[in-house]
């Protein structure tokens, strides 16, 4: 499906179309037909969390318009045939005019087919030097080469990675150490970069590494790690991988990269560190020295082009860092809840049995469901199996209990007997979670009326007599069997449920009296 939503935001950020085309990814009369689109129906960013893509989908997927051109040949297969002893343009185009026959198409003619073909060599093997606006775009990556500390126990020397950021116009750099390339590093060297920059640039250009990219095979198949897109979400910045295998989508980070190997890293061979925060230090000193360079072919430093002219047009960074989260997937229980670290969280009862995707943060559980929110909880700490419920996710029924606690249950078995009022209290402490109990509760306290209340009561003596924790099934059972024997009391009964094997006598049995 097309990305509607973000499509609308880039447009709204003032990315060109281009760019949004490259970030989304799609082509780019995708994205002026839905622009388009919007414009006259006057949709614009921002949209209500609640507008998902198949909304926007049925507002602004506009009709294919007919196509009335000409045939293009297929530019890969004449590649490809080309290069065979004996093949010309000349019979490629006869082959090419023969299918257009046969297909109704309307064919190119000689000379367009070779222009054409032209052209797309052209295109293959054309380089250029875009020139960048200040604040548009920054490159980021990993260097090769790592960097080193000591182990102070072992002596052994560790590697590190260093993480390289590069505003394109400027050429200022940021420079990190980290112990290694996973999620959590990469973000944060993100994060501690907009920092050092004191702002935000339009374009973020990564590398094509995992935490960056979960498989790039072009604009038609591009997916960007969801954490790193949520990240550029939280700072308004639009993601734009660079092509697998094309270092010139990224000429200054990759530029950077060997001057920072050069500068910094080789710089500090000689010297000996035992923690990062040790090497980031002196990296940190080396990198101002770096930045403050004069160029050796213009006037001026990375420093001050930066502070002169990119720096003032940098977007502000947000109110608060970037809070990493971390995606798991989970089945929403029968009881409405999905658990997440122990503790369970309530899920809209509709959902029951579907896998919902889980974000999680320090402070915020989110559950989504084909991308769109359906729950919000406060994450939750301390001993396991913790409950937060949301009344709105429970079945009507379900609600009805929540009018409940154990105080009314208990006031209401005061009021039948002192015995009925300790085994309601042995029930609501059975259960861990003491909603768990309320339904056991009310089933017992409503056979009061079906047997009255001093049978209950009765009832719950002679259970109690046998053990401190009489649960409901055991005196609905009692209470049953004694009204099927017509028994006013329950105390044979008591016996012959005790009485469970045919050998094995009862308590009554040596109560009595030898004759």
């Amino acid at each position: 499906m097309t990305k509607y939503r973000e499509i609308l935001r880039l447009k709204g950020l003032g990315f060109s179309e281009r760019n949004i085309a490259l970030s989304v990814p799609c082509s780019r009369n995708t994205v002026s037909k839905v622009l388009k689109c919007a414009k006259e129906r006057g949709i614009s960013w921002p949209l209500s969390d609640s507008t998902t893509d198949g909304d926007l989908e049925k507002l602004l997927s506009p009709s294919a318009p007919a196509v009335t051109s000409k045939r293009m040949p297929d530019f890969a297969y004449i590649r490809k045939e080309l290069l065979k002893n004996g093949v010309s343009k000349k019979l490629l185009w006869t082959e090419y005019m023969e299918d257009c026959r046969q297909a109704g198409d309307e064919p190119l003619m000689y000379s367009q087919f070779c222009y054409y073909i032209q052209q797309d060599e052209n295109k293959r093997r054309a380089t250029m030097h875009i020139n960048r606006k200040p604040a548009e775009q920054v490159e980021v990556d990993w260097a090769g080469d790592t960097a080193e500390l000591i182990d102070p126990y072992t002596g052994e020397t560790v590697p590190v990675y260093i993480f390289v950021g590069v505003m394109t116009y400027s050429q200022y750099a940021y420079v990190e150490a980290f112990s290694d390339e996973k999620q959590q590093s990469w973000i944060d060297a993100h994060v501690h970069m907009y920092e050092y920059f004191g702002g935000v640039a339009k374009i973020l250009v990564p590398d094509n590494c995992k935490t960056a990219v979960i498989h790039n095979g072009g604009w038609k198949d591009q997916r960007i790690n969801t954490v790193y897109h949520e990240m550029a979400e939280h700072y308004g910045t639009a993601i734009i991988p660079a092509r697998v295998r094309t270092p010139k989508d990224k000429p200054n980070a990759e530029s950077t990269v060997g001057n920072i190997s050069t500068w910094i890293t080789a710089a500090l061979r000689k010297e000996q560190f035992f923690t990062i925060a040790e090497l980031n230090a002196a990296i940190r000193v080396k990198l101002e020295e770096f930045n403050n360079r004069p160029f050796q072919k213009k006037e001026g430093c990375r420093y001050e082009l930066f502070r002169d002219e990119e720096l003032p047009l940098l977007a502000p960074l947000p109110a608060a860092r970037y809070e990493l989260a971390e995606w798991k997937q989970a089945t929403v229980q029968f009881n409405y809840h999905i658990s997440v670290d122990g503790m369970l969280y309530s899920i809209p009862y509709e959902y029951i049995g579907k896998k919902v995707d889980v974000r999680i943060t320090g402070t915020v559980i989110e559950v989504f469901h084909n991308q769109n929110r359906i729950a919000s909880h406060r994450r939750l700490y301390g001993r396991k199996n913790q409950y937060s419920t949301v009344t709105e996710h429970m079945p009507k029924d379900h609600q009805h209990y929540l009018e409940w606690n154990g105080d009314r249950f208990r006031n209401w078995a005061e009021r039948i007997g002192e015995n009925t009022a300790k085994v309601i209290d042995a029930v609501l402490r059975s259960k861990r979670v003491e909603q768990q109990s309320y339904r056991a509760c009310m089933g017992l306290l409503k056979l009061a009326d079906k047997y009255s209340p001093a049978k209950l009561e009765e009832a719950c003596k002679a259970a109690l007599s046998y053990t401190p924790g009489p649960s409901y099934k055991s005196i609905s059972n009692m209470l049953a069997a004694s009204k099927a024997e017509g028994s006013d009391t329950t105390d044979s009964t008591v016996r012959n449920n005790n009485n469970t094997h045919g050998i094995t006598r009862g308590a009554g049995y040596y109560r009595r009296t030898k004759s």
